[in-house]
């Protein structure tokens, strides 16, 4: 059996990192090798004066002995050394692994979960902000998302926050000023411990201690009965049997909240209702975000599938649950409901135009403002193509009829064979790169712009793909309807001779042509995202599941979609 990782842990830095990676190397030398060291709590300077010896180390002058993480990003210096580190070319993208700042040293923003030689580490960094500051703070967004990540399977190892709030396993925290480490204890609901252990600040005057080392047994490769195992001197959560909250901070839990506090949102002022019963209407996080909430029917909040669609096109969940957002401008999220599908109806009655049909705020209609159009990368007489935002993968296209058509399914014959050029031209393009590809479509009933989605996968991952799919199909409960055909535009044409305009539709063409359809029905929790998230699983990049967390700057998507274009130039239909 692999030896446990080695870790140290880290209160206060406050800037002065010849004190702190003095003790660091003789402990690594005395009690080492350690594999990584984890500071809670202010790690940049308090004064000015100090910022000379925090730069050596910034610069490269001075070197940091071991992989160091840190969540304190706040104190003097902070903005301007996070900010370069931000527009690194190696912190492109979402990285919950943290924000390379020079060698050896990592900065975990706001809130997120990884792998750390085994352990799963999850944070949250800085303090609580309304004001959606940049820097030195979490938001009510890196709440959410991290209550998100608490309910995925699997034990947190160890969660690093900046006061002391509720988590599981080793909890650390930093900022008290004190060295503090209680009796094990068990959070409410969980079946193992939860040690909490609280650091001085380095270099204090009481001499209190603000290094610690730990070599935690991963939870991933304990068996139930280790985990399970209590020592004797375990107690009761100390959140569960006090009156008093921890901290005025509203997204932290309050002693004696109970489990369903869990999906607590902005306001409990008021008595909270049952879902779906009174008029209480505010949303469940859990249900928006992911789909599906595991307390179902017992959820105090609303289950909304239309926040949740428009959630998925990049609305905020704040604006979404309280028509307004206090973040405003600064807020990463639109403000405005996204393509609400007003032209579907009609033209399934056969009224109406296609300008008619669009919607001012539609992503893909080309005459609106909201298109994206540095990301179309080849344009057709009826479809065209785009990289995806938020791409699961590079070379993640999107085909897209020019008409604001509810899906692709339902196209007129000339726009068909537009796409099914499309698809053959993709086909060879990620062919000649050893690559196959997968192509899905999520069709709603609420009728917004079609987009036919196409992920190239390596080829040795290609048999693979039937199989990851129909897995995930039984851990949802249903089975795919299987549509063989070697001809991938009859096999759409027979999909779309059943598609019924009152229900939604998921279909993906595996490798080899065969379509696997599944029709929804109203009252099923079907991931909208769904065929994004098998993909993530298969390529093993579950972090990219969520198009959100793979956003890029629009001069990256820019320079993404010039190189695109310039590698399929031989392969376009419209070249």
């Amino acid at each position: 059996m692999a030896a446990s990782p080695r870790i140290l842990l880290c209160g206060d830095a406050l800037g002065r990192l010849n004190q702190l990676f003095k003790r660091v190397s003789t402990v690594n030398k005395s009690a080492g090798p350690f594999d990584a060291l984890l500071c809670v709590g202010q790690f940049f300077p308090e004064s000015p004066e100090q910022l000379e010896e925090f730069n050596e180390y910034i610069d490269g002058r001075s070197k940091i002995p071991i992989p160091t993480y840190f969540i304190g990003d706040y104190g003097v210096g902070a903005p301007k050394v996070l900010s370069a580190a931000a527009k690194g070319s190696a912190n492109l993208g979402f990285k919950m692994d943290g924000f390379k700042v020079c060698e050896n040293l990592y900065w975990l923003r706001g809130s997120g979960k990884f792998m750390l030689h085994g352990l799963s580490v999850a944070y949250l960094s800085g303090r609580l902000s309304a004001t959606g500051q940049q820097f030195g703070a979490y938001s009510q967004d890196d709440v959410d998302s991290l209550r998100a990540l608490s309910e995925e399977p699997g034990i947190v190892d160890i969660f690093l926050t900046y006061p002391c709030c509720f988590w599981r396993s080793y909890h650390i925290a930093g900022t008290i000023g004190v060295y503090y480490a209680r009796e094990p204890y068990i959070n409410v609901g969980a079946v193992h411990v939860t040690r909490f252990i609280g650091l001085a600040q380095v270099g204090n005057k009481d001499k209190q201690k603000f290094i610690h080392a730990l070599s935690p047994t991963p939870a991933s490769t304990m068996s139930a009965a280790e985990i399970c195992t209590k020592p004797p001197n375990t107690t009761v959560s100390p959140y569960s049997v006090s009156e008093k909250t921890i901290s005025g901070d509203r997204a932290i839990k309050r002693p004696g909240d109970s489990d369903d506090m869990q999906h607590w949102r902005y306001d409990v002022s008021q008595k909270r209702q049952k879902h779906g019963e009174g008029d209480s209407n505010r949303l469940c996080f859990k249900f928006v975000s992911s789909g599906s909430c595991p307390r179902d029917e017992k959820c105090h909040f609303r289950h909304d599938a239309d926040a949740r669609e428009q959630s998925i096109r990049g609305v905020c969940f704040e604006f979404l649950n309280k028509g307004k957002c206090e973040r405003g401008p600064d807020c990463k999220f639109k403000h405005s409901l996204q393509d609400e599908g007003e032209g579907f109806s009609s033209r399934r009655s056969g009224s109406g135009t296609g300008s008619s049909n669009r919607s001012k705020e539609c992503w893909f209609c080309l005459s609106s403002p909201s298109v994206e159009s540095h990301l179309i990368t080849s344009i057709g007489e009826y479809c065209y193509c785009a990289l995806a935002k938020g791409p699961l993968v590079q070379d993640h296209v999107l085909i897209i009829p020019v008409e604001h058509i509810p899906n692709t399914l339902s196209l007129p014959p000339e726009c068909d064979k537009d796409l099914s050029k499309f698809q053959s031209s993709l086909k060879a393009y990620f062919l000649s790169q050893g690559k196959e590809v997968v192509f899905f479509e999520w069709v709603s009933k609420r009728g917004t712009h079609a987009n036919l989605q196409a992920v190239p996968v390596p080829s040795t991952k290609a048999s693979s793909v039937g199989q990851i799919f129909n897995l995930a199909a039984k851990k949802l409960g249903f089975k795919f309807t299987i549509v063989e055909n070697d001809n991938s535009l009859e096999g759409r044409k027979l999909l779309g001779r059943h598609l019924d305009g009152n229900q939604s539709l998921f279909y993906v063409e595996i490798p080899g042509g065969t379509i696997l359809s599944h029709i929804v029905e109203d009252n099923e929790i079907f991931p909208a995202q769904f065929g994004r998230e098998v993909l993530a699983g298969l390529l093993n990049i579950a972090d990219k599941a969520d198009w959100r967390n793979c956003q890029l700057s629009k001069d990256e998507e820019t320079k993404m979609a010039d190189s695109f274009k310039t590698r399929f130039e031989e392969y376009d239909p419209n070249s």
